[in-house]
């Protein structure tokens, strides 16, 4: 067995990497700022170290060759490595960088943010985060954007091009009128909300979704007449006798202290909750702090609301 002496250096990978994921050496030479005849002779020279070619070249284009195809896979692990090397050496000398742009959906972060963000600004006393709303997948484009830094969004992610760190479970309670049959219950069976004329959010939010799942699943009726722009206003429709509606647990516990013409259902055998998520860009330059952040997230909601929701360890 060959041993190959001259180890590929992190140019070479890039270079390779480069090449690769256009399959034209002109582009990737116009990418990289170079000369087409200096990346050319980089490439070369890396199929000679390794000893064989990684990619086949004709008249047509050029094509990975079967061992390049292997090979991909490992140089990208071996660059994203590096760059987080990089990225904590930098982050140990200097700090990280304190300011952020997050964005946060409109059924979570209101209901959320003011039993964390303090205790996070007493760890970081430096750390600034611009909050903004927006709908979960609006929110998971503008992250791909560069519009925002992280965001916090449930689960699942529209794309499989992020970095996500899931942070806890939220559970999805069963409200209902006061005077309604079923506010006399501890908890709802599924049998139960047959024929309910349920009220949810409008389409844009993930919730709208897990509502209308439940109801088709289990023979309740969706308003689609009656879409509530807001958590907010679900909650004055409930009052108002137009429907029964699930509401998050966060919002509950935040805004529901007294609900005096409302009742609180829990839920029996109704597979129905939210997995939240702190998501980032996979090559962010604060990605490193990130990960730290998602950690401080737990450890704070774990603390703070242990009782309403269940922290993903």
């Amino acid at each position: 067995m060959q041993i190959i002496k001259n180890k590929p250096t992190i140019k070479q990978l890039i270079y390779f990497e480069a090449v690769a994921s256009t399959l034209n050496f002109r582009q990737a030479a116009q990418s990289l700022g170079i000369t087409q005849p200096t990346l050319t002779l980089q490439i070369n020279s890396l199929e000679q170290q390794i000893g064989f070619q990684l990619f086949e070249r004709s008249r047509s284009g050029t094509l990975l060759s079967v061992q390049g195809r292997e090979l991909l896979p490992l140089a990208k692990k071996i660059l994203e490595a590096n760059d987080a090397f990089l990225d904590t050496a930098d982050w140990i000398k200097n700090g990280p960088v304190t300011t952020f742009k997050m964005g946060v959906p409109p059924t979570l972060g209101p209901y959320l943010l003011p039993s964390v963000l303090p205790e996070l600004h007493k760890q970081y006393d430096e750390l600034k985060l611009y909050v903004r709303e927006a709908p979960p997948k609006l929110l998971q484009q503008q992250l791909l954007d560069g519009e925002f830094d992280l965001i916090l969004s449930p689960l699942p992610a529209a794309s499989s091009e992020l970095a996500i760190q899931p942070l806890f479970i939220e559970p999805i309670k069963f409200v209902v009128p006061a005077d309604h049959k079923l506010a006399s219950s501890g908890d709802v069976s599924a049998s139960q909300i047959a024929g309910e004329n349920v009220l949810t959010l409008e389409e844009q939010h993930y919730l709208h979704r897990q509502v209308q799942d439940i109801c088709q699943q289990f023979g309740a009726n969706l308003m689609r007449d009656f879409e509530g722009t807001s958590l907010d206003t679900l909650r004055q429709m409930i009052v108002m006798g137009l429907g029964v509606a699930f509401l998050p647990g966060l919002y509950i516990h935040s805004e529901m202290h007294r609900p005096e013409a409302l009742h609180v259902c829990e839920l029996r055998d109704i597979p129905i909750s939210r997995k939240h998520a702190l998501i980032w860009r996979p090559k962010s330059p604060s990605r490193v702090f990130f990960r730290e952040l998602a950690s401080q997230f737990r450890e704070i909601i774990k603390d703070r609301l242990d009782k309403v929701v269940t922290v993903i360890e």
